[in-house]
């Protein structure tokens, strides 16, 4: 009976060691995580061009050019305008903390842009509006090279 308590206790004693260790190892590596840092955030300053395919019950299947400018940037927040056919459509919006993810809106707009960065010079832009206007469209825009 005394060995087996001895055995026993040796091996909660090496389960509390090892269960330990694991919480140390998983410490020490979320301390290494690097810190997302403000200079991390990407510039979406710039001219964006490419295909805006779009879907309505009004309109039903378009695909047309899109060109986009986005003309200033404070930390994640943002302006730009682009011009279509009923004229130009000013805008604004914000960089998610995910570094990725991003949304603009318009004044006088009745639905949402939510779009993506794929990369330093590529974004997808998505349109939604619900209603008797409803329109939903991704728009995959890369920067022109100055």
């Amino acid at each position: 009976m005394k060995a087996r308590n001895q055995r026993n206790s040796a091996a909660r004693v090496a389960a509390a060691l090892a269960a330990a260790g694991l919480i140390g190892t998983f410490a020490s590596v979320y301390a290494a995580a690097p810190a997302r840092a403000d200079s991390a955030i990407p510039s979406l300053i710039g001219t964006w061009v490419g295909d805006n395919n779009t879907i309505s019950d009004k309109k039903g299947l378009k695909t047309w050019k899109k060109t986009i400018q986005i003309t200033e940037q404070t930390d994640r927040r943002f302006r730009g305008h682009f011009v279509y056919a009923d004229g130009r459509k000013d805008f604004f919006g914000v960089i998610y903390p995910d570094n990725t993810s991003f949304t603009w809106v318009a004044s006088d707009s009745k639905g949402y842009n939510h779009g993506r960065i794929i990369g330093p010079d590529h974004i997808a832009a998505c349109y939604v509006e619900p209603g008797e206007e409803a329109t939903a469209g991704c728009a995959d825009l890369t920067r022109e090279k100055k």
